[in-house]
């Protein structure tokens, strides 16, 4: 999540931050009415790449305890518990599952790019 944000901070420009503090305006509303509207993208991109690294969690949600039977139950804990009792294709359909809401939210994003790259 980090990484876009900072590209996104750094692309900025400095001109209208120094012009906001010029008018008056303190750190905290130049940063939520300047700096923060203007990285909306990279917010979003981050958003959605930590979300997308979520999904396919596994291990942490395996140590911190996302897998106590019959009250918290993930999708990447569902495929391991489907493939450990050999049932192939119930991991099968969750992986299916899986993949295709990553494909379907990296669509949009690449969608939602395509837009904000035209229309600058």
């Amino acid at each position: 999540m980090l990484q876009p944000l900072q590209s996104g901070m750094e692309s900025l420009n400095k001109n209208i931050i120094e012009a906001s503090y010029t008018l008056g305006k303190s750190k905290l509303i130049t940063l939520l009415k300047v700096v923060l509207p203007n990285i909306k993208p990279s917010i979003y991109t981050a958003l959605i790449i930590t979300f997308a690294h979520t999904i396919g969690e596994f291990g942490v949600v395996l140590m911190v305890g996302g897998s106590i039977p019959g009250v918290t139950k993930v999708a990447s804990i569902a495929i391991y518990e489907y493939v450990e009792n050999l049932d192939y294709t119930s991991a099968h359909i969750y992986s299916f599952i899986l993949l295709m809401l990553s494909f379907i939210v990296l669509i949009i994003v690449n969608i939602y790019n395509y837009s904000k790259r035209k229309n600058a």
